[in-house]
């Protein structure tokens, strides 16, 4: 009897686990696994905007999430959404957002906004944005950036 209940158990725990896990996709250009629920944690793994992964829980704007490989980590809740995001090849693109969820979910302007953006501040010096954009920080660099500004979050920092 007791041998019975304990795997029922196991199997009613099995079946919550799985039935907790909610599917999302990245609606970022470079989606960022981290170690921690933190910026500053440790990156474990990069994926591309589309990419499916299992949510498990939040904490605090972060996502415990498992990627199609098994990889486990978090995310921060701005870079997922619920909408399953399928890219077809030679339709120009994703469908299952708009072009402007897009251009928000990659943190930027659509080329319509910027023109007309560009049009009503001329004085703007939009080269020095420009540039700004190109830079490309690894996580090694910004490890120790991090060190040596003693910066450590209070959940423990990258791992």
């Amino acid at each position: 009897m007791r041998r019975n209940l304990m795997w029922i158990t196991i199997g009613v725990l099995g079946w919550a686990s799985v039935a907790l896990a909610e599917r999302m996709s990245v609606q970022v250009q470079d989606g960022q696994v981290r170690a921690t629920p933190s910026f500053l944690g440790a990156v474990v793994a990069k994926l591309p905007y589309g990419s499916a992964v299992e949510a498990q829980s939040e904490q605090n704007g972060w996502m415990q999430v498992q990627t199609a490989s098994g990889q486990q980590g978090w995310m921060s809740v701005a870079s997922l959404t619920k909408k399953k995001i399928v890219m077809t090849a030679g339709a120009g693109g994703a469908s299952g957002a708009s072009s402007d969820e897009l251009a928000l979910a990659g943190k930027g302007f659509n080329s319509d906004v910027e023109k007309e953006f560009k049009k009503q501040n001329p004085n703007m010096n939009f080269a020095a944005v420009d540039r700004m954009a190109k830079i490309k920080i690894t996580p090694q660099e910004m490890q120790k950036f991090l060190a040596a500004g003693s910066v450590k979050p209070p959940t423990g920092g990258a791992k």
